[in-house]
């Protein structure tokens, strides 16, 4: 029997059933205005997201660069809002999905018979990407336990509402994602987080040096299994979702990290600066430090 989770937690959850019952164009409409709002307080989100902005995309002018971090702060606050949809009610989220582009991506890399690696980066609507995967067939996705432990069986039930499988991103957890690859099930991994402690490898993300994990390479290489990217892109005035699969480069699965870790990021971008505004900029993404060699400067300005 599943655990009672504390009173904040369901409280939270009934909020969100509550929040469901909104069109989405009004969730995204009150994440635009959130987004707005952010600007204006110079919230940690805004200034971190500029930062990023600035260091990839110096070829913008300010114009253009203050342009792309108002969007992206909007579409912050979309992201937020419309998990009322996504947890709150996914046989509705999923109603929102309108075109699916690259199907035949995915189908092809099943259709190997060793699994498939799902690099679902933080663009768009991830978790409303998860609730279609779980339309396709069986999915087991990796996570980490949320900073506040009371939360996580409640993250477990709505990624899980359709059938995915979640597991801790812990050592009994990767050993499972082996198993299922080699069952011929799809494995899901957020691809962009920064490695923790000593693990990773550091290459290049829109030019500059991003700490990357080795993972997901790690598991196509022993595995076998094809990498496919994946992101949900949220269209205009909250008209729905736009499903995009992309093929990973092979050389995602090869056995030297460096060179493994840098197609990864190649793919990763390529699809980031098919929507930017849409990536998840707030996060601090990158760092230019080394072992020894003092402070991170990257987002002390």
């Amino acid at each position: 029997m599943a655990r009672l989770m504390p009173l904040h937690v369901r409280i939270l959850a009934a909020a969100l059933r509550l929040g469901a019952r909104l069109p989405l164009r009004v969730l995204h409409a009150a994440g635009t205005l959130l987004g707005r709002l952010a600007a204006l307080l110079r919230t940690r989100d805004h200034r971190v997201a500029r930062r990023n902005v600035e260091l990839c995309f110096p070829e913008l002018d300010a114009a253009a660069q203050a342009l792309l971090l108002r969007n992206t702060l909007e579409q912050t606050g979309k992201a937020m809002l419309e998990l009322a949809r996504v947890w709150g009610d996914p046989r509705a989220a999923l109603a929102d999905v309108r075109t699916v582009h690259g199907l035949e991506h995915l189908q092809a890399a099943r259709a190997h018979g060793r699994g498939v690696l799902l690099a679902a980066p933080h663009l768009g609507a991830w978790e409303l990407l998860n609730l279609y995967l779980s339309t396709l067939g069986p999915l087991t996705i990796l996570y980490r336990v949320p900073q506040r432990p009371a939360f996580e069986q409640f993250l477990r039930e709505a990624r899980g509402a359709l059938g995915a499988e979640a597991v801790r991103a812990e050592a009994s957890g990767v050993r499972l994602l082996f198993r299922r690859l080699k069952e011929g099930r799809m494995v899901g991994i957020l691809p962009d987080q920064r490695p923790k402690g000593g693990e990773g490898e550091y290459a290049p993300f829109f030019g500059h040096p991003a700490k990357t994990m080795t993972l997901l390479s790690r598991l196509s290489h022993r595995s076998g299994a094809q990498v496919v990217l994946a992101y949900a892109e949220r269209l205009p005035r909250g008209a729905g979702y736009a499903i995009h699969f992309e093929p990973g480069e092979a050389a995602i699965g090869d056995e030297d990290p460096q060179l493994a870790v840098a197609a990864l990021n190649r793919g990763i971008e390529a699809c980031v600066r098919r929507v930017p505004e849409q990536y998840q900029w707030t996060y601090k993404r990158f760092s230019f430090r080394r072992p020894g060699s003092g402070p991170d400067p990257v987002y002390t300005s």
